[in-house]
C-alpha cells in the first residue's frame, strides 16, 4: 500500500511509471493491465499519457491480495478439485441480476 507521505508526493493520479515503481514491476506490466482493462485508468488527451488514480490502485492491489488469499485457502481446502460457484470473477464481484 503506498504509506500517507507517499500519497502526498504523488498526487492524486500517477503515471504509468508511478505505478510500476509501487508494484516494482515494468511500465510495460502496468500499459497490459490498462489494455486488457484490468486496472483503470484515463488518457490525457486523444494520444497522451495514461494516468492512474491512486486510489483505483489501491483497490486493485486490495482485490488482487484477497483473490489470491482466497485461492490459496480454496487450494487448501477439502474442496479443492471442486469449481468455484462464487460470485465473483477476476475483474470482481459480478452484477446482480434482477
Amino acid at each position: 500500500m503506498v504509506s500517507t507521505s507517499e500519497a502526498g508526493e504523488l498526487g492524486r493520479f500517477l503515471s504509468v511509471a508511478d505505478a510500476a515503481q509501487i508494484l516494482e514491476v515494468d511500465p510495460a506490466t502496468i500499459l497490459g493491465l490498462i489494455g486488457t482493462g484490468e486496472l483503470p485508468a484515463i488518457r490525457v488527451g486523444d494520444s497522451g499519457p495514461w494516468r492512474i488514480e491512486r486510489t483505483q490502485l489501491e483497490f486493485w492491489i486490495d482485490f488482487r491480495l484477497e483473490q489470491t488469499r482466497r485461492s490459496a485457502l480454496w487450494n487448501q481446502g477439502e474442496f479443492a478439485d471442486v469449481t468455484d460457484f462464487s460470485n465473483v470473477t477476476s475483474m470482481g464481484p459480478r452484477p446482480l441480476l434482477p
